[in-house]
C-alpha cells in the first residue's frame, strides 16, 4: 500500500494558435450573422453608426466563400439569405448594391457607383451554386441582369471594366479609367460564367496593367496607353494598380495583384515577382498584410483631398498603406498556390496573431507603421479569409506529401 496519490488525468491539449483562430473565426461568423445575412462587423454601437452593421455586397460574398461548405448549418442557411438579401434590393439596371439593410429598409449604392459589389455577388453566387447546396438556376434573373449591367460597362475592344476613382473596395483612393482589382474580379466572373473575350480580357489586362514587358500589343490605342503609362517610370515589380489616359497608379496595390495571381491572370513568372516584391517590401511583417507598399501622401500627382476626410486615408492608413488582416489572407492563398508551403504556414500563423490582437478583436485594419489597431472590431471577412487560407495551406501541404 502507498499513501502517494494518483495522478492527475492529464489536460487536454491547448490548441495551436492556428487552431485557436479557426475556432474563433467560426464562432465569429456565427454570432455576426443575422436573419437576413452576413454583417460586416459585430454589432456595436460605433459599428451601427458607420453602417457596418449592413450586409455588404463585396464583405458578404467573401464570407459566403467560407460559410457555404463550413460544415456549419447556421453558417451554410446564412451564405444563402446573404445572397438573397442583396438580390432583393438589386437595382432595375442590375447593380447589386454597396449594402443592404439587414430588414430590408435600405440599399446604397456610394456615391460615383459601387462597381464591385455586383462582381464579388456573381463569384459568391457561382461558388454557392456549384456547391449543390441550391439549384443550378437559383437568382437566375439576378444573374442575367447584373452582367448586362457589367457589360455595359467593358470597354468593347479591351474588354476591360471601366470605373469612377473611389468606386471600389479601396472607396477613398483615385484609382480609375481601366482598375486592376476590378478587372481581376471581372476575369474571374468571365471564367465562372463562361463569358465571351475571355482571354481577351486576360490579353488586355497584362497589356495594360503590366505595360514594362517587350510584348506589344496590337491594338494601336493599347500600345499609346502602354507608352503613356511606361513613361518616367521604372518597372515596379507588379501589375499598376489602375490605368487612366495620363496617367497611372504605381503605389503598389497589394489586393489587386494578389487577386491577379490567385485567379490566373498572373503567368508563373509574373506571380513569382509579384510575391517577391511584396516580400522585398516587408508588407507581410509582422502580420499580413499592408495593402500600399508605396502610400501617398499630400504633394504627390494623385493625391486627392478627400483622402485626408476625418484624417482617415492619411499615408500607412486605411487603403493607403494600411495593414488589413483580411487580405492576409489573400497572402497566404497566394503563396500556397505557388508552393511555398513552409512561407504560407508562417503566414497563416501571423494572421493568426493579428486576429488574436486585443483578446481576439478581429481588427478591421492596423496602421501601417505602428501597427495601432484601427477601424472596426469584429470583422466578418477577417475571420472568412483566415479560414479560406487555412483551407489553402492544408490543400497545398496535401498536394506536397
Amino acid at each position: 500500500m502507498t499513501d502517494r496519490q494518483p495522478a492527475p488525468a492529464p489536460a487536454p491539449a491547448r490548441l495551436s494558435l492556428v487552431d485557436a483562430c479557426a475556432d474563433a473565426s467560426l464562432h465569429l461568423l456565427e454570432r455576426n450573422l443575422s436573419r437576413h445575412g452576413i454583417l460586416a462587423a459585430s454589432p456595436t454601437e460605433a459599428a451601427a453608426a458607420r453602417r457596418y452593421t449592413r450586409i455588404f455586397g463585396r464583405d458578404a460574398a467573401i464570407c459566403v466563400m467560407a460559410m457555404c461548405g463550413s460544415g456549419s448549418a447556421a453558417l451554410e442557411a446564412g451564405a444563402v439569405a446573404s445572397l438573397d438579401a442583396l438580390a432583393a434590393q438589386q437595382a432595375d439596371n442590375g447593380q447589386i448594391p454597396k449594402y443592404v439593410d439587414p430588414h430590408g429598409q435600405d440599399a446604397d449604392f456610394w456615391y460615383l457607383g459601387c462597381i464591385d459589389a455586383t462582381l464579388w455577388w456573381l463569384i459568391a453566387v457561382d461558388h454557392v451554386r456549384a456547391s449543390g447546396r441550391v439549384e443550378a438556376g437559383r437568382w437566375g434573373a439576378q444573374v442575367a441582369l447584373a452582367l448586362q449591367w457589367l457589360h455595359a460597362q467593358e470597354h468593347q475592344h479591351f474588354r476591360l471594366l471601366q470605373q469612377n476613382e473611389a468606386s471600389d473596395w479601396a472607396d477613398i483612393m483615385p484609382r480609375s479609367g481601366f482598375v486592376l482589382y476590378t478587372n481581376a474580379l471581372w476575369f474571374e466572373v468571365k471564367r465562372r460564367f463562361g463569358l465571351p473575350h475571355a482571354e481577351a480580357t486576360r490579353h488586355h489586362f497584362n497589356h495594360l496593367f503590366n505595360p514594362f514587358q517587350r510584348d506589344l500589343p496590337e491594338y494601336h490605342r493599347g500600345r499609346l496607353l502602354r507608352h503613356y503609362a511606361r513613361r518616367g517610370r521604372r518597372d515596379p515589380g507588379m501589375y499598376l494598380s489602375f490605368v487612366n489616359l495620363s496617367f497611372v497608379g504605381d503605389e503598389g496595390d497589394v489586393f489587386g495583384n494578389l487577386l491577379a495571381l490567385l485567379f490566373g491572370l498572373a503567368d508563373e513568372a509574373m506571380a513569382h515577382r509579384i510575391v517577391h516584391t511584396v516580400e522585398r517590401a516587408q508588407a507581410a511583417e509582422p502580420w499580413p498584410v499592408r495593402v500600399a507598399l508605396h502610400p501617398l501622401s499630400p504633394g504627390h500627382p494623385l493625391w486627392r483631398a478627400y483622402m485626408g476626410r476625418h484624417q482617415q486615408n492619411l499615408a500607412h492608413q486605411y487603403h493607403n498603406g494600411g495593414l488589413w488582416p483580411f487580405v492576409g489572407g489573400y497572402w497566404v492563398m497566394a503563396l500556397a498556390r505557388l508552393g511555398r508551403v513552409q512561407a504560407a504556414r508562417a503566414a497563416l500563423e501571423q494572421l493568426a496573431a493579428a486576429n488574436a490582437q486585443a483578446d481576439w478583436r478581429f481588427t478591421e485594419w492596423f496602421h501601417g507603421r505602428t501597427l495601432a489597431p484601427m477601424g472596426m472590431a469584429g470583422q466578418s471577412w477577417n475571420a472568412a479569409t483566415f479560414l479560406l487560407a487555412r483551407e489553402a495551406v492544408a490543400q497545398a501541404a496535401g498536394e506536397e506529401g
